[in-house]
């Protein structure tokens, strides 16, 4: 969080030739995509927030950062699994998220000129996570009072309308493809908990996702070249 922190500082006082910016925050849902719970794509299970910037270095495209925590649940008698619900797992995580990369504009998405300001958009780039660490053992969570890290490809749709000269809301829909088969507890790879108990399950060859879908809210401050002001 800090580091976090120290990132956003910078650029807002250490960026002389800025076009304009945008902080605000992100609420929403959270949900897992793995070998426990439900299948579905977006099927929020519990609560997220956090926060966003941007920098919008023109039209079409804004260099974003953002931080994010949340919580989801994973329960196999609420999945379509006839399988799944036999087993009736169920577990939580709770995961934080620091992400980078660039947001593309659909169409031309001018900030300096009076007006409605409307574009759909799509985000990539790089997710560093961390998460609860925890394993099943006969058909219970054993939580391990553990934490444990792992990088993510964000793929991210949305859209963002201008409500006045200051304020942006915008909604969008988040996939999170990780790099970690454990996010549901269902395959520990620390050796010092496989060895002695084996507690892998389900599809070990496909790693975990999460989703997160909700909204955003920004405010827009920053130095507007004149030569575009009524572009």
């Amino acid at each position: 969080m800090r580091i976090f922190s120290v990132i956003l500082l910078l650029l807002f006082f250490g960026v002389s030739n800025a076009q304009t910016f945008e902080v605000g925050v992100l609420a929403g849902g959270l949900n897992n995509i793995g070998d426990v719970g439900r299948t579905d794509f977006i099927m929020p299970s519990g609560f997220a927030y956090g926060g966003i910037f941007k920098w919008n270095k023109s039209k079409r495209y804004a260099w974003r950062a953002s931080v994010m925590h949340g919580k989801f649940v994973a329960d196999d008698l609420k999945s379509g699994l006839a399988s799944r619900q036999k087993r009736e797992l169920i577990m939580e995580n709770t995961v934080t998220e620091f992400s980078g990369g660039l947001e593309v504009n659909f169409t031309e998405y001018n900030l300096h000129r009076l007006g409605p300001a409307f574009t759909p958009y799509l985000y990539t780039g790089i997710t560093y996570f961390r998460y609860d660490y925890n394993y099943f053992e006969v058909g219970f969570l054993q939580d391990l009072d553990q934490r444990d890290g792992a990088f993510a490809i964000p793929m991210t749709v949305g859209l963002k309308y201008r409500l006045n000269h200051f304020f942006i809301l915008g909604a969008e829909i988040g996939a999170r493809y990780t790099f970690t088969d454990n996010l549901d507890a269902s395959n520990p790879e620390k050796s010092n908990v496989a060895v002695q108990i084996n507690p892998k399950f389900g599809n070990i060859f496909s790693d975990d996702w999460y989703v997160f879908s909700g909204f955003t809210l920004t405010y827009t401050f920053g130095r507007k070249p004149c030569r575009d002001c009524f572009e």
